[in-house]
């Protein structure tokens, strides 16, 4: 069975990502929003609805031992100068995550990727990781 039929969302979580795509690319501050997979429906939504600046408010959002994704728009000044704004989806899948939760937002990461219209897939596995990822931001440039 292919992840198109196994989650979903909604026509207004739809919505809000292409807003958010679009929404995001002139930024001065970072952008991002925790989606979660519903596991009563297998829909992919926000989590709260909230979009987080501060990448430290974002890990203190995460649950310690289930995953997430966080669809993120950073700005960066490369050392050229110019200014970029990668666009990506940071898979957070914590260490200590229970195996069904990791089983489930493994088989739905494309689908989300996809969906969300984003280049590239950063996994992370810590709070630390979600912090410090304008680094690893800036190392792919």
């Amino acid at each position: 069975m292919s992840e198109s039929r196994l989650y979903s969302f909604s026509p207004e979580t739809k919505e809000k990502l292409r807003k958010f795509r679009l929404g995001t690319s002139r930024a001065k501050d970072p952008q991002a929003i925790i989606y979660i997979i519903d596991g009563k429906n297998q829909e992919i939504r926000p989590a709260d609805g909230e979009v987080y600046t501060k990448m430290e408010d974002v890990a203190d959002e995460l649950p310690e031992s289930s995953p997430r994704f966080i669809l993120l728009s950073h700005p960066l000044t490369l050392a050229s100068g110019r200014l970029s704004v990668p666009y990506v989806l940071l898979y957070y899948l914590p260490e200590n995550c229970n195996p069904s939760m990791r089983m489930m937002y493994a088989g739905a990461v494309e689908l989300m990727r996809s969906t969300a219209e984003v280049n590239r897939v950063i996994e992370v596995e810590s709070e630390e990781d979600v912090i410090s990822i304008e680094k690893r931001l800036h190392g792919s440039e």
